[in-house]
């Protein structure tokens, strides 16, 4: 039994499947570290905003002081909200991880499928080969054996004796 059409299309849809999976993953991959990215960039925008109403401090500029304050209150914000959005991208990124690991498992079972296939179609060839040849020979000493010519090996090679002679004799003489 040849690997049939089904399988085969079973595997290229296994694939296609992993494939696509994969890809999501690799997105949502990179959506959690631009989150990332941008979490970091708001702790530097909140430590600017520090060192501006540090600075007021020491040049009295309210103006600084002012704009340091909501320069952090803003970036704490922005936090917050990233901070959720990172979360849910974590869990996200989790549930892709493991849907990628499922669609993998799923086309090497398509694979190992085939292969067990092709690997039982080519023990059957071996043996339905293996079996001709017995046949062939079984059927050249059945035509030998009709006709009346007996062989007999002799140090590894076949000789022909006739038919009146004795078992184990092939010197032609009789005892």
């Amino acid at each position: 039994m040849a690997v049939s059409r089904a399988l085969r299309r079973l595997l290229r849809i296994r694939t296609l499947e992993e494939e696509q999976s994969q890809r999501a993953l690799e997105s949502a991959l990179g959506e959690l570290d631009r989150l990332q990215k941008a979490m970091t960039a708001t702790g530097e925008r909140a430590r600017h905003g520090r060192r501006l109403v540090s600075a007021s401090v020491q040049t009295g500029e309210l103006r600084d002081r002012i704009s340091g304050l909501e320069e952090t209150h803003a970036a704490h914000r922005h936090a917050d909200a990233l901070s959720a959005r990172i979360e849910s991208s974590e869990v996200e990124v989790e549930q892709l991880r493991q849907s990628f690991l499922l669609r993998r498992i799923e086309r090497r079972q398509a694979e190992t499928l085939i292969e067990v296939t092709r690997a039982r179609d080519g023990a059957e060839a071996e043996r339905r080969g293996q079996q001709g040849l017995d046949d062939r020979h079984g059927s050249l000493v059945f035509r030998a054996n009709a006709v009346g010519v007996r062989t007999k090996k002799i140090a590894g090679v076949s000789a022909e004796l006739p038919p009146d002679a004795p078992n184990g004799e092939s010197h032609g003489r009789e005892t």
